[in-house]
């Protein structure tokens, strides 16, 4: 059987003539060609009459069209390939026509009036209109609107169809009515808008999918703050209820202490022994703490204790002793904020409103001096050098201060 296509040995695509195998070999640089005997696929559309050469190309087509009908017409327009390529005569013989068979009349297809009225109107060139209407078989505007579609990258998409004069070309179809095509082109712009709706909907659910993910993690962020919040408290106020225990321990030993001093005042018999053996083992606790080696006070601890002295000492002066606290924790809080400032870190020991509100409590220098200040130039100045000035320290007198302005049981004895 004579060759019926050209192969390509490179890739394989199968091309119809001699001209198809130069463009190929011209784009894609494939030299590598021979005779096959296998047809070139021609797949054409029943619904729109678009030929497709290959299975690949029918697929893409029906992705994009939806139309799934093929008819194969191969073996209808397979004929054997010529290897010569054609020869242009530029001469023209007067007398050839008598001898040989007249050349065939080519002329612009009929197509539907109508319709082609409407694609020029939507903007389509004559030529371009014309041309997918013929080739999409007068079927409608959407199926020619589709043909455009797919062919718009063509090079002759553009020229004037031409057929000859005398083709067996059967009627066209029938044309729509100017009725028939405002409701398809209203069914084309119902199709698009619900398309695009589908398409926002979509786009909204993968926002609230987001909305909702970042709502969560601001939730558990929220949580977890809250948890470290609420262990903070906690932890204040077992320190404040061990405080607490402490202070009334102390009360307690006092209001002992006074009703043996009153008894003995008075000369009465010191309390009943045996209501003292309600406390047993307390002088074996007191050996075992005695036994054990003595742990020098921190300088918190001492900072505290500084403040018990002090409320103790002016405790019939509660509004001038909550005063000094909250002067100190001013001048803590100035040292923290601003320590390069020595505004804050020198204070003049004869200021007439440091004497009103520290000076003349009896401990106030004292706890400033816990905190770094020192004594210069004989006495008269109060400061603290920036080499020393310790930020756990500060912060530790910070803390002291608080709970001394804030816990009624503070410093009672």
């Amino acid at each position: 059987m004579a060759g019926v296509s050209l192969k390509c040995g490179d890739c394989g695509a199968l091309l119809k003539s001699v001209e198809e195998a130069q463009e190929h070999a011209e784009i894609t640089s494939h030299s590598n060609f021979a005779e096959s005997t296998e047809a070139v696929l021609n797949l054409v559309c029943t619904t729109c009459s678009k030929p497709c050469r290959s299975k690949t190309e029918s697929d893409l087509h029906t992705k994009r069209t939806g139309h799934t009908e093929f008819v194969d017409k191969t073996l209808e327009t397979v004929k054997p390939i010529s290897l010569e390529a054609p020869k242009v005569s530029m001469e023209i013989d007067d007398n050839s026509s008598g001898s040989g068979e007249a050349a065939e009349e080519m002329i612009v297809p009929d197509v539907d009036k109508n319709i082609l009225e409407e694609l020029e109107a939507m903007g389509f060139p004559k030529a371009r209109a014309t041309r997918a209407l013929h080739y999409s078989g007068n079927a409608s505007l959407e199926a020619a609107v589709n043909w455009v579609v797919e062919h718009e990258n063509d090079p002759d998409v553009d020229e004037m169809p031409k057929v000859p004069a005398n083709s067996n070309v059967g009627p066209a179809k029938p044309a729509l009515t100017p009725e028939e095509v405002k409701l398809k082109a209203q069914e084309l712009r119902e199709r698009a808008r619900k398309k695009k709706e589908e398409e926002e909907k979509r786009m909204e659910r993968e926002r609230e999918k987001e909305r909702i993910r970042i709502g969560k993690e601001l939730l558990e962020a929220k949580r977890m703050e809250e948890e470290n919040e609420r262990k903070r408290i906690m932890f204040l106020r077992k320190a404040e209820k061990e405080e607490e225990k402490r202070a009334r321990e102390k009360i307690r030993q006092k209001l002992e202490e006074d009703r043996a001093e009153r008894r003995r005042k008075l000369g009465l018999p010191p309390e009943d022994p045996a209501t003292a053996t309600a406390k047993p083992s307390v002088p074996v606790v007191e050996e075992k703490k005695s036994s054990l080696p003595i742990r020098p006070a921190t300088k918190t601890e001492q900072m505290r204790e500084c403040l018990r002295s002090l409320k103790q000492t002016h405790k019939e002066e509660d509004a001038k002793v909550k005063r000094a606290f909250q002067t100190l924790l001013t001048y803590m809080g100035n040292v923290a904020k601003n320590p390069d400032e020595e505004k804050f870190r020198k204070i003049r020991l004869t200021n007439q409103t440091f004497q009103d509100r520290v000076g003349s409590m009896r401990g106030g220098i004292e706890f400033m001096e816990l905190c770094g200040f020192e004594k210069i130039e004989g006495g008269e100045f109060l400061f603290l050098p920036r080499d020393k000035i310790d930020s756990a320290i500060i912060n530790s007198a910070g803390t002291e201060l608080n709970s001394a302005i804030n816990n009624p049981f503070f410093g009672v004895l």
